[in-house]
């Protein structure tokens, strides 16, 4: 130490020297110092990156967050639904070791925890001559009780009964699809899970496959159940892209409706603000790349589809939604260019024609669908729509509790559908007229989704799986009961 003082006190304060003195300096700070600093940096940095609120949940007593509601200060459906909510009205508090919007998305995407039954399947054939697999569980199948199609409809005619409309590239067998069906049954309803054209393993028969305001399929087949189960009260459920779809046919039809009430879980509302986020941080286009993979495996399932009605080389090289989207959804759909899909289909510009009770569900850390795209001022000003919104909860995951074995929006959207049944304030369908439409925006008039018309098809490509699913019926729409 007498050796570099003396050194300090002979040595000319050049430039070289400074630097040389100050390696010096830092060269008595023992190596541990550094290395704990090092790790300081790279636990702050993936804090951030994973937008972990740990610290938050920690300083808050792991007590939770409230749930925010947004409506019509003049609203029915809340002063005599919603406000019986206790789910509602409690507090969302996120599984500890699961404190991040990224973790909770990719822990539902990866392990799930789904719980173990088996479908009903019924093959749902539409007059274009494309094919649905509608997926059916009943309080029998989750119960030990044999299942059967005949099970389907029960000697109550009157029990209710869920159709849930998936997200982007899920289907009956996702992990949340299945804990809502699952828990749903259990309350002693029946849920039909209306997979896309395409999925849970039934061939494209048609030349349309379906996109993300696609809304025909779910009119078809809500109008199906409605003639055919006429005395069980009919609710709808949308998931993510689902959402949107369920919304946007709500938005469409209004009164003319054969649905009592719905929900819509993490809907990106504004599909041209979606891609932009998706876009926008290096998070997001991990989501974004991850899902484009998803769409590409969908399309190599269907190939002689794709090939023959969209551009298969674009598809093989797309490397976001935006790029598949513009390879083969807007070309399938026939619109002029991707914004043109994004602006037409998103459900943002239908939510004031909405006439039945919707409860809305999203969390504002939703790493993949934006805040920016939430219609608040639309949703307060329906006097039929109720905007639940938490903090934390990722997309469509809202994991709960230290095993994190449940779903936060499962039990919420159960008891207002619950609540819903059992009040005076289930929507009673009107007569039947021509579909609204969005609101007019000039800046572009492209067209709706054109769907070849065809006849019936004959037979299906290939068998339904049997993963998952015991008995198959089919089902075709010789009287196609949508609007005209």
């Amino acid at each position: 130490m007498d050796r570099f003082c003396s050194n300090l006190e002979d040595d000319s304060p050049s430039s070289s020297n400074v630097y040389w003195l100050l390696f010096q300096v830092l060269s008595l700070i023992p190596l541990w110092h550094y290395l704990l600093f090092a790790v300081f940096i790279l636990l702050s940095f993936l804090y951030n990156f994973l937008e972990l609120h740990f610290l938050e949940n920690l300083f808050s007593g792991f007590s939770g967050s409230p749930v925010s509601l947004t409506y019509n200060h003049s609203s029915k459906i809340h002063e005599a639904v919603v406000s019986k909510c206790k789910i509602l009205h409690g507090r969302y508090f996120a599984t500890p070791w699961l404190c991040s919007p990224h973790l909770q998305t990719l822990f539902l995407n990866y392990f799930g925890r789904p719980p173990i039954f088996k479908y009903t399947r019924q093959i749902f054939r539409t007059q274009d001559g494309g094919t649905i697999a509608l997926d059916w569980l009943s309080s029998s199948d989750v119960s030990g009780g044999a299942c059967h199609l005949d099970d389907v409809a029960s000697k109550d005619e009157s029990t209710p009964i869920v159709v849930v409309i998936p997200g982007l590239t899920s289907d009956s067998s996702s992990a949340y699809i299945k804990h809502f069906a699952y828990h749903t049954t259990k309350r002693g309803w029946k849920v039909v899970i209306c997979n896309h054209r395409g999925f849970g393993g039934v061939p494209i028969t048609s030349n349309f496959s379906y996109n993300a305001g696609w809304t025909e399929d779910v009119r078809t087949v809500v109008n199906y159940l409605h003639k055919e189960k006429s005395g069980a009260p009919l609710f709808l459920v949308g998931t993510s892209i689902g959402a949107n779809i369920l919304v946007k046919y709500l938005g469409e039809d209004g009164e003319n409706i054969p649905v009592a009430g719905a929900v819509a879980v993490c809907s990106p509302w504004d599909l041209m603000l979606g891609d932009r986020f998706i876009r926008r941080r290096r998070v997001q286009k991990l989501y974004d790349s991850a899902l484009a993979v998803g769409l590409q495996d969908y399309a190599k399932l269907h190939q002689p589809h794709f090939s023959r009605n969209a551009n298969w080389e674009g598809i093989e090289k797309s490397l976001s939604v935006r790029d598949f989207d513009d390879h083969a959804t807007r070309i399938v759909g026939k619109y002029e260019s991707v914004d043109t899909y994004y602006r037409r289909c998103s459900s943002s510009a239908y939510v004031q024609s909405v006439s039945i009770p919707l409860l809305c569900i999203t969390a504002l850390d939703d790493p993949i669908c934006t805040t920016e795209a939430i219609p608040w001022d639309e949703c307060k000003a329906n006097k039929n729509i109720v905007l639940a919104t938490v903090n934390h909860g990722g997309h469509l995951a809202f994991y709960e509790g230290i095993t994190a074995s449940g779903l936060w929006w499962v039990r919420a959207a159960n008891e207002f559908l619950g609540i819903i049944h059992s009040s005076n304030y289930m929507h009673v369908p009107k007569k039947i007229s021509k579909p609204n439409g969005p609101l007019d925006l000039s800046i572009d008039r492209g067209p709706y989704v054109n769907v070849t018309e065809g006849g019936m098809v004959a037979a299906l490509n290939s068998d339904p799986p049997t993963d998952n699913v015991e008995d198959t019926h089919v089902i075709q729409d010789a009287h196609h009961d949508s609007h005209e």
